[in-house]
């Protein structure tokens, strides 16, 4: 029996044997799952019923049996562990009592692959209502399995990073290095390499004709299962592949069947292709309105599934943000599906989109607002966590809006700090408006005066014309004097010269300046000038003063 696409018996068809086993419960119970969840045990996120629940680092029989008590009172579908998990009666009889099915995730899955498989098979979408050559359009598990039927082995749909896009069923009858890429959601690097020193890929993606691959060293002293695989196009463009591990070379009927199969794929991926750039555009129209606070805003989150509730606006958004090339907008979109799949799994009537620049999420709060900004300052480190180095970002929290107009504030918020951390000066990749007003202020300052055209005046004038005629350091001085909060020793280290030394030209530049340094009202005048106005070039070397 076939299961509908948002049940649980879906799952197991698709991921079972390789990355899921049904450990106890009922897999044909009736509902469909509404999302997939992160069980944090600090703060557990509320959850929509029929959820299905990634219990990362729950193991312990005793606390099993207290998360499937709290479960089943939210409805849950059920509770994803690591493999093997103890089942002891307590743990069979809090699973039955609460009615959700306990699910072993495979030793060498990683959590964040599971989540991005659960999420491409429980992805809604009207889109997928009608068919493509008999079967539901842009359904990937469903046409891999077809395939597989056709072609008596299991299959893999990849795309051209050799990234698993979905497989087939029976993937026990191939060798450990097919087990070990689906896992990894990814060929290993080492049988890519074997791959592309043999020219596998450069005869795969410049023909239209199947590739039969020899069988590969699996590292452990055998050998893989031969391949057969095709490029899957659209035109003149390559949108992937399929493998299948197969015992010989195929028939000829077989033949024909894969060479059909792949234009049947390319259609497949077409879809899912479009399907994706309509729900992306659809949603980043949506939030952008939500977040504008006009007239449209409460209709904007009530489609967004967000209204008559209290809400965190979130953003993130690269580091090297300036750039329009295609590499940063791939980059940026690439950083805008990671951070809506990292709020899906924390709460799934989270909505996220990228709006110019930035990536900005709404995500309903938990537990008391005084604690949600420590809360969300909490995701987005753990967002920047994962990613690392391959997107580097910054992120930004705003204050709970609890009303239309305070979405767009709270949106104000973030747009603010993220120009601080851009900046980099703060030495850090999250923060708020609460830590880092000053800081936003004096950038918003510097815009003002850049925006009228200002230029130094008074003391701060003089000693820039003293220094550029006698290349002398007083304006360098004075910084530094004033960033050391007047430790003389401290700002003489700063700038490399004595103490002596630095106490002579602090003088000189009370005395150019014609500035009264121990009065509090002109020191603020000039470290504020000195943040805010543009001071021009890099001043040549210094001589003695």
């Amino acid at each position: 029996m076939r299961h509908s696409r948002g049940s649980l018996g879906r799952v197991l068809d698709d991921l079972g044997a390789t990355l899921l086993d049904l450990v106890h419960g009922d897999r044909d119970r009736a509902g469909e799952i509404s999302g997939v969840v992160i069980h944090d045990p600090l703060d557990q996120p509320v959850l929509s019923p029929h959820a299905l629940v990634l219990g990362v680092g729950v193991e312990d029989p005793e606390q099993i049996v207290g998360l499937l008590h709290a479960l089943g009172r939210q409805r849950a579908a059920a509770l994803v562990l690591r493999a093997p998990v103890a089942l002891p009666d307590e743990v069979r009889s809090a699973a039955d009592d609460a009615g959700v099915a306990v699910l072993g995730l495979s030793r060498g899955a990683p959590w964040s692959h599971l989540g991005e498989m659960l999420r491409s098979l429980l992805a809604e979408g009207a889109e997928r209502e009608d068919s493509l050559g008999g079967l539901p359009a842009g359904d990937l598990f469903a046409v891999a399995n077809a395939i597989a039927s056709l072609l008596d082995a299991p299959v893999t749909l990849e795309d051209r990073a050799s990234r698993i896009l979905a497989f087939s069923g029976r993937q026990d009858e191939a060798d450990p290095s097919r087990v070990e890429t689906i896992l990894g959601r990814q060929v290993p690097e080492r049988i890519s390499r074997i791959l592309r020193e043999r020219g596998v890929f450069r005869d795969l993606f410049r023909g239209d004709q199947p590739v039969v691959i020899d069988p590969i060293p699996d590292g452990k002293g055998g050998f893989t299962l031969p391949r057969v695989a095709i490029a899957v196009r659209a035109g003149d463009e390559v949108l992937g592949s399929i493998w299948a591990a197969v015992p010989g070379r195929l028939s000829p009927e077989r033949d024909r069947a894969l060479r059909e199969s792949a234009k049947l794929v390319a259609l497949h991926l077409l879809r899912v292709r479009a399907g994706a750039d309509v729900r992306r555009r659809v949603r980043a129209d949506l939030l952008g309105s939500a977040l504008e606070g006009g007239a449209g805003a409460g209709e904007a989150l009530e489609r967004l599934g967000l209204a008559g509730r209290s809400l965190l606006v979130l953003g993130v958004g690269l580091v090297e943000h300036e750039s329009v090339s295609a590499a940063a907008v791939h980059d940026l979109q690439r950083l805008g599906d990671a951070f809506a799949l990292h709020l899906a799994a924390i709460d799934p009537r989270s909505a996220a989109a990228a709006l110019g620049d930035v990536v900005y999420g709404l995500l309903p709060p938990t537990g008391a607002d005084d604690k949600a900004g420590t809360r969300a300052e909490r995701i987005l480190q753990d967002f920047l966590d994962r990613v690392g180095d391959r997107l580097p970002a910054v992120a930004a929290a705003g204050p709970v809006a609890l009303t239309l107009s305070g979405v767009a504030h709270s949106r104000s918020c973030v747009d603010r700090v993220l120009r601080v951390l851009r900046e980099g000066r703060v030495g850090r990749r999250v923060g708020s408006l609460d830590e880092l007003q000053g800081e936003a202020l004096v950038i918003e300052l510097r815009d003002l005066a850049a925006a009228r055209g200002d230029e130094p005046t008074g003391a701060l004038a003089r000693l820039l014309d003293y220094d550029r005629e006698h290349r002398t350091a007083l304006v360098e001085t004075l910084r530094a004097w004033l960033d050391a909060f007047g430790d003389v020793a401290a700002a003489a280290e700063s700038v490399f010269v004595h103490q002596n030394t630095f106490r002579y030209r602090l003088r000189r530049v009370a005395e150019v300046g014609r500035v009264d340094l121990a009065d509090p009202d002109q020191r603020f005048a000039a470290m504020l000038q000195l943040r805010v106005v543009r001071v021009g070039s890099t001043l040549e070397p210094p001589t003695d003063v």
